[in-house]
C-alpha cells in the first residue's frame, strides 16, 4: 500500500516511510491510496468473533500487504490486551468505554499498537528516533506508557501548562527512562505548531531523526478503527441491531477518532451516521453547518482533551470526501455543548441511570439523547475514566464519589518531572539539538 500526501505535493511513499515521517514534507498528513471493503460475510457472523480476532481481521486490510500476517497478528494481539466492552446505559444509549488499558484512556489502543510498529519497524535504525507528541491530555500518557523503555526511541511529550488534568499530567511526567516531559507555556494548538514545524525543519531533520506519535501518524489513528468493528459485533451478538441502525456520537478534539470511525465505515461497517459531539471548540461544527471552516485559537474548558481549535485530521475528512460538503454533512452530524450543559449530562445520567461519564462521554451522550430516533441505538465513546478527571467530577457528583483505580493512583505517588519552554520554535529547536 502507497500513501499519499493530503496535500498532494510529494510522491506517494510506503507505509514504513509514512509511519517514520509522520507528517509529509509538504505539510500534509498521509493517507492510503485505496480503503479495501471487508467481505459482507465478515459482518453476518462478526459476532462470534473475540475482539482480538476481529482486530486482526480489519488489520489485515490496512496493513496486510506491508506487514508479515503472523507478525502483524502478534502486533494486535499483544496490542489488545485488555477489553473495549459495551455497556448498556438506557434501552437506545450504549457506552463503548475504552479505558480499560493502562492508562485508562482509549489513546491506549493506538500508542501501544503504534510503539509495536516502530519497533517492527526500526528495529535495526542506528540511530536514535526521536518521537514528538503534542498532548493535551490523554494522548501524552498512552503514548508514554506505550513506547516506555522501548530501545532506539525516546519520546518527548508537549503539554500545555496548566491545561491538563494533575492525573494526566502525572502519567507522563513521572516515567523518565527514554520520556522528557515539556510544559510549553501555550495551549496545545501552540504544542502541535511546534511538532508539526519541527517536522518541516531542515537543519532539525538533517541533524536528528524526528517522527510523530499524534494522531497525525498513520500508525496511530488507523488501530483506533478496531473497537467501532468491535462495538458492532458485541451489540449485534446482544441482539440490539435486529431491528435497529447504528449510530456512533464520538467525543471530537483533534478528530483521530471519527476519522477511525469512518475509515472503519468505508471498510464495510453497517453505520448509518456519525456525531461529532463538540464543547466549545467548535470549529467542525459551524463547518457541518456552513460548510465554511475557520480555524480558530483553542478554548480552555472541562473537557480539556477536546480543547482544539484547528483539529488536524479534519483535513483527512475533507479528504476522504473530495471537500464535498453535501456528503460529509450527510454522514456526519454535529453538537456542541457549553461547560454548563456537559456537567448537567454528567449530573442527570448519574442520578437516573448510575452511569459515570467523563465530562468528554457526556458530549457524546448528550448528543445522542438528542439526535437518535425509535429506529436506531446509539453508542457514545467514553474516551477515559472519570477518575482521571476527578476535581470537576467530585464538584458535579460529590466528593468521595469518584473511586481512584490503583492504575492511576500509582502514578500520582511518584515524583513529577518536566523541562519548562517557551511557545516560540526557535527555543524548542535549540533544547531538541542540545540533547
Amino acid at each position: 500500500m502507497k500513501y499519499y500526501s493530503t496535500n498532494k505535493n510529494t510522491p506517494a511513499i510506503s507505509l514504513r516511510e509514512a509511519v517514520i515521517k509522520g507528517l509529509a514534507a509538504d505539510n500534509g498528513l498521509f493517507m492510503p491510496e485505496h480503503i479495501a471493503k471487508l467481505d459482507t460475510a465478515f459482518f453476518e457472523t462478526i459476532q462470534n468473533l473475540s475482539f482480538q480476532e476481529i482486530a486482526f481481521e480489519a488489520a489485515k486490510l490496512l496493513f496486510g500487504s506491508d506487514i508479515d500476517e503472523n507478525k502483524l497478528r502478534e502486533i494486535v494481539f499483544d496490542t489488545l490486551q485488555f477489553d473495549c466492552p459495551v455497556v448498556k446505559v438506557t434501552d437506545s444509549i450504549y457506552s463503548l468505554e475504552l479505558f480499560h488499558g493502562p492508562t485508562m484512556a482509549f489513546k491506549d489502543v493506538g500508542a501501544r499498537f503504534m510503539a509495536r510498529l516502530f519497533k517492527y519497524f526500526f528495529g535495526e535504525n542506528e540511530k536514535l528516533v526521536n518521537v514528538l507528541v503534542a498532548t493535551s491530555g490523554d494522548t501524552g500518557s498512552a503514548v508514554a506508557n506505550g513506547f516506555l523503555g522501548v530501545d532506539g526511541i525516546h519520546v518527548y511529550v508537549l503539554y500545555p501548562k496548566g491545561k491538563v488534568s494533575k492525573i494526566q499530567e502525572s502519567q507522563f511526567t513521572t516515567l523518565g527512562n527514554n520520556i522528557t516531559a515539556l510544559e510549553i507555556n501555550g495551549t496545545f494548538d501552540d504544542c502541535q505548531h511546534l511538532v508539526k514545524t519541527a517536522f518541516t525543519d531542515a537543519k532539525l531533520n538533517e541533524k536528528l531523526v524526528l517522527t510523530s506519535a499524534n494522531s497525525i501518524n498513520v500508525a496511530r489513528f488507523l488501530p483506533q478503527a478496531f473497537y467501532y468493528f468491535n462495538a458492532y459485533a458485541r451489540l449485534k451478538q446482544a441482539g440490539v441491531l435486529e431491528e435497529r441502525e447504528l449510530v456512533f456520537s464520538v467525543p471530537s478534539g483533534n478528530f483521530g477518532n471519527l476519522t477511525a470511525g469512518l475509515f472503519a465505515r468505508e471498510m464495510g461497517l453497517p453505520v448509518k451516521r456519525f456525531i461529532a459531539a463538540n464543547n466549545a471548540n467548535d470549529v467542525v461544527y459551524k463547518y457541518l453547518e456552513t460548510s465554511e471552516y475557520n480555524a480558530l485559537p483553542s478554548v480552555e474548558t472541562i473537557a480539556n482533551a477536546m480543547d482544539v481549535g484547528a483539529p488536524s485530521n479534519f483535513v483527512r475528512i475533507l479528504d476522504m470526501y473530495n471537500y464535498s460538503h453535501k456528503t460529509i454533512s450527510e454522514i456526519i452530524k454535529g453538537y456542541r455543548y457549553s461547560d454548563a450543559e456537559i456537567k448537567a449530562t454528567v449530573k442527570k445520567v448519574f442520578e437516573q441511570t448510575g452511569y459515570m461519564c467523563d465530562p468528554h462521554g457526556a458530549c457524546g451522550y448528550k448528543a445522542l439523547e438528542e439526535y437518535i430516533s425509535e429506529s436506531e441505538v446509539g453508542v457514545f465513546l467514553e474516551t477515559a475514566h472519570p477518575a482521571k478527571f476527578t476535581e470537576t467530577m467530585e464538584e458535579i457528583i460529590g466528593s468521595g464519589k469518584i473511586p481512584l483505580p490503583q492504575k492511576l493512583a500509582d502514578f500520582i505517588k511518584k515524583e513529577r518531572k518536566a523541562t519548562s519552554l517557551g511557545k516560540d520554535f526557535a527555543g524548542f529547536k535549540a533544547y531538541l539539538l542540545a540533547q
